[in-house]
């Protein structure tokens, strides 16, 4: 196997078309249906922030094992890795990219040519979708192809890392195929390679997200339970978490990213009547930004008056992705209350709503401040900065990131999710309205 062809270029495509030119001796065609993307990558720039990516990118471009293309060549290999967003009214995946992809190869595919999609996906998409396809060349997937999915295991912030050492699963149309996967990946990963069929793999994909999912929807579900009993949640987690076989996670305003937010609604849509706790757990996530924005309500002298500034946008910590970040829909919802909102992230240079070049100019005059992603910046915040900025602040941190007790020896009222204690907090900032905190 000498030539990679990698379809698609972003937050998984081009660090995947990077690594293969790294670690194997092959010639890697990157191709991006985006002229900005290309022509970035020409000029030997990258489209995306990630750690170490741009370095790795300039050596394989510079040593020549890494090109790019805005349509597919031939090659031995194909790897799709292209969006599949989910469709916010039918709760659907769409897969027209996926489709778009697979077509795009049609005029370029040969016998024996190895096919490879790595986009999350529901269960039988390979099967229902691609193999349909494909046959359209002329060519039959299980005689003259070998045809698989190996849906990526990254985080942003760690993916050329995670995309080396973690283990990777390899479902092919049939056995011959999946080996033939396992000896394209072992080019570069070095932990467990792990064969199966493209169904089961497509299914363990989302549900490795699921999980994640409807841990974190039972630990918000703690956080309201506890703000309506007069318990602290995070009190409850960390007991709790001292039993050897607990682990409770974190909770907060919600969950974001292209994975956890969406991979529960494809399993959803592949067995709707069955999947009744993973669309329950999806409700409570997603109900979540409502949930702070009630909390504000609360916490401010008048419902729709006054200003509250949100430290974070990006969907998890030290990263500027904010695909389906919950910060997103609490500036949207917060704005539309009324307010005068200010959002600041450190990392996400693209435009947003209510954005604002810097901390101290979203603290200047605020009423409120929403901690919602925990960016390491943040937690040097301290009680005098914040009261040179504003006058009479309260903070609602839904990261439980802050000093808490250092800010309120200093006067500043913080408050976080599910502490239902703080009801009879001395130094509530608005005593009139402490009785509404009840129904948070």
């Amino acid at each position: 196997m000498e030539k990679i062809c990698v379809i698609g270029l972003g937050y998984i495509g081009l660090p995947t078309a990077i690594v293969f030119a790294l670690k194997g001796k092959l010639q890697v065609v990157g191709v991006d249906t985006n002229p900005q993307v290309i022509e970035l990558l020409h000029q030997g720039k990258i489209h995306i922030k990630e750690p170490g990516l741009q370095d790795a990118c300039t050596k394989v471009l510079q040593a020549g094992s890494l090109s790019v293309s805005r349509r597919p060549v031939p090659a031995d290999a194909f790897v799709i890795a292209v969006p599949t967003p989910l469709n916010n009214e039918t709760k659907q995946a769409n897969l027209s990219y996926v489709a778009k992809a697979t077509e795009s190869l049609l005029s370029v595919l040969k016998k024996g040519d190895l096919v490879v999609l790595e986009s999350t996906v529901p269960p039988g998409t390979v099967a229902e979708v691609m193999l349909p396809i494909l046959q359209r060349s002329g060519l039959d997937p299980y005689e003259d192809l070998w045809v698989v999915h190996s849906p990526e295991r990254v985080i942003p912030g760690n993916i050329l890392y995670e995309l080396e050492h973690n283990s990777r699963i390899v479902g092919g149309i049939d056995k011959e195929s999946a080996l033939r996967g396992k000896e394209l990946y072992s080019s570069f990963v070095k932990g467990d390679i792990l064969v199966t069929d493209a169904k089961t793999a497509e299914l363990t994909k989302l549900m490795e997200n699921t999980f994640r999912d409807v841990n974190i929807a039972l630990a918000n579900e703690l956080a309201l339970i506890c703000s309506e009993l007069g318990v602290d949640a995070w009190e409850v987690r960390r007991l709790a978490n001292y039993h050897p076989r607990v682990n409770f996670l974190s909770p907060g305003p919600g969950v974001g990213g292209h994975c956890i937010a969406i991979d529960p609604w494809f399993v959803i849509e592949g067995s709707p009547a069955l999947a009744r706790l993973i669309r329950t757990a999806r409700m409570i996530n997603g109900e979540m930004p409502e949930r702070v924005c009630h909390y504000v309500d609360t916490l401010m002298p008048k419902v729709g008056k006054g200003n509250v500034a949100v430290l974070g946008v990006a969907y998890k910590p030290d990263v500027d992705d904010v695909r389906e970040s919950p910060a997103l829909r609490i500036i949207e919802m917060l704005s539309s209350r009324g307010y005068s909102v200010r959002a600041y992230d450190p990392y996400v240079k693209d435009p947003f709503e209510a954005q604002v070049g810097t901390l101290e100019e979203a603290l200047t005059d605020m009423d409120l401040a929403i901690v919602v992603t925990d960016h390491t910046e943040f937690q040097s915040l301290t009680a005098e900065y914040i009261k040179s900025l504003a006058c009479h602040p309260v903070i609602l941190d839904t990261r439980h990131m802050l000093d808490a007790e250092q800010f309120r020896r200093a006067g500043i009222a913080v408050y976080t999710l599910g502490n239902g204690r703080q009801l009879q907090d001395k130094q509530i900032a608005y005593p009139e309205v402490a009785a509404g905190l009840e129904h948070i």
